[in-house]
């Protein structure tokens, strides 16, 4: 039985996830780390952005917008975000290709490497743009002052659902210019409808802390952030990662058969023997 286009589609995503993930869970601790770091360097750029725009208008939806650059950057720059590693490396690791431990190290390594990337941003942006202040600490202020309850938790679910079917939507075509496009709406369904992202709205909190004047504490945001990294991580697995193994749990088999023979490059052809399906890649 031939399979559709859709399909066939589909199942192509499915070998790219898994084959473009296996190196990015192999990396050294190095290297993860200065991946992470470029990664929230260059989303801080987005942030610097968000702020000017948002300072200049007094509207957050073109501050969001403006944020969009950020995304952009990620894309062109092959850096890495955390909440960009949920879909591909759960998938790795349900497909026999690496460990669970494997992807822990690497949302610890990436997170760490956003967090002090994005810090040192902060600080040159506060030290760059002191007219920027008043509005990164009322910015700021909102994400880390909404407390610990169910609204702030929905809206990190949601931000970690979003930022997943980014990952989708970029392995789901081979189109360059349909990718930046994703990464544009994503980036401004983030920042302009103020989801909670736990390293997008750390590094404005980053920028509030630096002036001294900030609405709250480290202590504060280090509750906070725990919080959201929570929400965020459920968004993308469940709102989205687990529903997509489901999908694709034929080509799953595949490669989990490939694996537990020791063969590799089998997973591709067995699942085109068993649909009668020979798609080049």
């Amino acid at each position: 039985m031939t399979n559709s286009p859709r399909e066939e589609a589909l199942e192509r995503s499915f070998d790219r996830i898994v084959e473009d993930g296996r190196p990015r869970l192999r990396r050294g601790a190095t290297d993860l780390l200065a991946t992470g770091a470029t990664g929230g360097i260059e989303v801080a750029f987005g942030v610097l952005a968000l702020l000017y725009v948002e300072d200049r208008t007094g509207d957050p939806l073109l501050g969001g917008l403006a944020f969009s650059i950020g995304f952009i950057a990620l894309r062109l720059g092959h850096s890495e975000l955390f909440t960009e590693g949920f879909l591909v490396p759960v998938t790795v690791v349900a497909a026999g290709e690496a460990r669970v431990r494997d992807m822990l190290r690497m949302w610890v390594g990436t997170l760490a490497g956003n967090l002090a990337g994005g810090w040192l941003v902060a600080w040159l942006i506060d030290t760059a743009f002191p007219e920027l202040r008043s509005t990164a600490n009322q910015v700021a202020g909102y994400y880390i002052r909404a407390g610990i309850n169910a609204r702030s938790f929905a809206l990190a679910v949601l931000a970690g659902a979003a930022i997943t079917l980014l990952t989708r939507m970029h392995n789901g075509t081979d189109s360059e210019p349909a990718k930046l496009i994703a990464s544009v709406a994503i980036g401004f369904l983030l920042a302009g409808t103020r989801l909670f992202h736990s390293v997008l709205d750390s590094l404005l909190a980053f920028v509030a802390l630096d002036t001294g004047r900030a609405p709250f504490g480290y202590l504060d945001w280090a509750g906070w952030v725990v919080w959201v990294v929570v929400g965020n991580v459920l968004g993308g697995l469940v709102l989205t990662s687990a529903l997509r193994l489901v999908r694709s749990r034929g080509r799953l088999l595949d490669h989990r058969v490939a694996n537990d023979l020791d063969t590799p490059g089998v997973s591709v052809a067995v699942g085109r023997q068993r649909d009668g399906v020979t798609t080049d890649r």
